[in-house]
């Protein structure tokens, strides 16, 4: 396959994988990372800078919250949580990915139906 194609940025869609994996409960950075993977919008495991970068961001924006959590072992995490505005853009991002995938498979079809006929 061509380097030419498909999606250009590799974390497009981190804010809403971001959000997605918090819908699930309050999360630190590393458990977000394996999370994420899972939706298939990254290739090979995404750098821990990459999203604490947009967690930042995202907490600017009052997408996220999070607090300090010192319990356990180990050194105090920062949890994360999503808000209710951020349950709004999850929302809007879901409807732009549908009506990307729509788009997208039409596109499809009128190729196909072409060569096929």
């Amino acid at each position: 396959m061509s380097d030419k194609i498909g999606p250009g940025k590799p974390d497009r869609y981190m804010q809403p994988s971001i959000l997605m994996a918090l819908l699930d409960g309050k999360s630190h950075g590393y458990e977000l990372l394996q999370h994420i993977a899972e939706y298939g919008f990254l290739k090979g495991d995404a750098p821990p800078g990459m999203i604490y970068r947009h967690l930042r961001q995202m907490e600017e924006e009052g997408l996220v919250s999070s607090q300090w959590d010192a319990t356990g072992s180990g050194p105090a995490k920062r949890v994360y949580a999503v808000t209710d505005e951020g349950r709004e853009v999850l929302d809007a991002w879901v409807g732009y990915m549908e009506r990307q995938a729509a788009s997208l498979a039409a596109f499809a079809r009128r190729y196909r139906d072409r060569e096929e006929g």
